[in-house]
């Protein structure tokens, strides 16, 4: 059939098909919530109806490429003009997407890693009644084979829509596209660590006769064809891909555990382990201890808030960087700060025996014998916090650098039972990254001087804040 008998009955002339595979690896744990209420965990993963694997939506995969893709193009905040993923949902004659986006499947059995939330009150510092929660996640490690087929017909711009196909798969590849549910604080992380590419010239009779006969029901990567790590070479194109538009303050700082740390796990592996227990996630197939980004997230709002009530009573910058929920209005605003999963390394394990004490006899409670686990640091122990804010302004970036000051000096405990002297960190470097600058702090150990890069340059942040705040 000729493109012109299409075109009078108002279809497409495919003139062209790219279909690309890729391995998709979870870096994080991850929550790919089904939105189920009858489950016995508050937040439970999406699982396939048939096997017991976990179940990634396409629409899921084209949403964040779809949204990874316009902040790319044109920064944070701004308007989608893309042609990739065709019309808004706004728009009622937009154009269909180009691109088809599979539905995807772990390629084993479910592996699951529980974890336990609970909003904490910023004036008690101790739990809101019933405000605790758990949430199922996929552990660290898990695999899914990605599918994705573009569609180029005679009225398409080819070499934008490469050129867009590119910056979103890369956007995968380099691990900048975040999935599932609380993606700011440290979860979803994940890169393609593989690709596959067919072209296929529908103009040509042997190509379209290949089309037709390809194995699109396998899922998996093929054999017998070449295996790619940079869909750029995958594709065989040279195409000038557009600057990042995205704008957004760095800051990476190394620390070294000052005391032991504990942050309550809600997982027991066994029978005979502690009360309490360090939290520890999988990552290549060991358990490590973490320092999770919703704990961090906590102590860092916590400790932002007080900084701010110390200079006046204007909060409203905690609540444009964390993000909030009214409760009353049904307003919410999502955190603009993202604070990364941390890995801690080189640490021991030891249990502590602790007893209640009876406040009015000043003997040992009975039948109040506890046992704790945290994890215990060495000179080699090391840890690293990333921070990320997005359309950062000066007086923001001044309430993080005082923020990481108190993380430095240990001033800011994090984790639980930091009355008894746990959760303290001591710095050792930080790189702090803005506008095409970067700033370095460092100091070897505790003895040593802190170095700081330009100092002036970082005050006048600090007195930005201070004017925000107070005016």
């Amino acid at each position: 059939m000729s493109c012109d008998r299409i075109n009078t009955r108002n279809q497409r002339c495919i003139l062209e098909r790219i279909i690309i595979k890729g391995n998709l690896l979870l870096d994080t744990p991850t929550c790919l919530g089904s939105g189920d209420n009858d489950s016995d965990v508050d937040i439970e993963i999406l699982r396939d109806s048939v096997e017991d694997k976990a179940l990634l939506m396409g629409s899921s995969i084209a949403g964040a490429l779809r949204n990874y893709l316009r902040e790319h193009k044109n920064g944070y905040g701004a308007t989608d003009d893309s042609i990739l993923f065709g019309g808004r949902r706004s728009e009622d004659d937009g154009e269909q997407s180009p691109l088809i986006v599979n539905d995807a499947l772990s390629n084993d059995v479910i592996s699951l890693e529980l974890r336990d939330g609970v909003k904490i009150n910023t004036t008690t510092k101790t739990a809101e009644n019933g405000a605790k929660y758990d949430l199922e996640f996929l552990e660290a490690g898990t695999k899914f084979n990605l599918y994705f087929e573009l569609l180029i017909d005679e009225q398409s711009n080819r070499e934008q829509l490469i050129k867009e196909l590119i910056i979103s798969l890369q956007g995968l590849e380099t691990g900048q596209i975040h999935l599932g549910i609380k993606k700011n604080r440290g979860f979803g992380r994940a890169h393609v660590e593989t690709w596959q590419v067919w072209q296929f010239d529908l103009r040509n009779h042997e190509e379209r006769i290949q089309w037709l006969t390809f194995p699109h029901w396998e899922t998996g990567l093929l054999e017998d064809y070449p295996i790619y790590t940079n869909i750029k070479d995958a594709l065989g194109i040279t195409i000038t891909v557009d600057d990042d538009k995205r704008q957004h303050l760095s800051i990476t700082a190394k620390f070294t555990l000052a005391s032991p740390l504990l942050i309550r796990s809600g997982q027991v592996s066994t029978d005979k382990a502690p009360d309490v227990v360090h939290l520890k996630s999988k990552r290549n197939g060991e358990a490590k201890p973490i320092l999770s980004g919703t704990s961090l997230t906590g102590v860092l709002r916590h400790r932002a808030e007080r900084i701010v009530n110390t200079i006046q009573k204007d909060v409203s910058i905690i609540n444009n960087i964390f993000g909030f929920v009214d409760e009353s209005t049904k307003e919410a605003k999502a955190s603009r700060l993202i604070v990364d999963e941390v890995e801690i390394n080189d640490t021991t394990d030891l249990v502590q025996n602790r007893i209640a004490i009876d406040r009015f006899t000043g003997g040992a409670l009975h039948g109040a014998l506890f046992n704790e686990q945290p994890i215990f640091g060495n000179d080699k122990t090391s840890l690293e916090i990333k921070l990320t804010l997005r359309q950062p302004k000066e007086a923001e970036i001044g309430l993080l650098l005082l923020l990481l000051k108190d993380l430095w000096t240990g001033d800011l405990t994090v984790g639980g039972t930091s009355s008894i002297g746990r959760g303290r960190l001591q710095g050792k470097h930080a790189t702090i990254e803005f506008n095409n600058k970067t700033w370095v702090i460092e100091q070897k150990s505790i003895n040593d001087p802190l170095i700081i890069d330009n100092p002036e340059d970082l005050e006048k942040f600090v007195a930005a804040l201070h004017l925000e705040v107070t005016s």
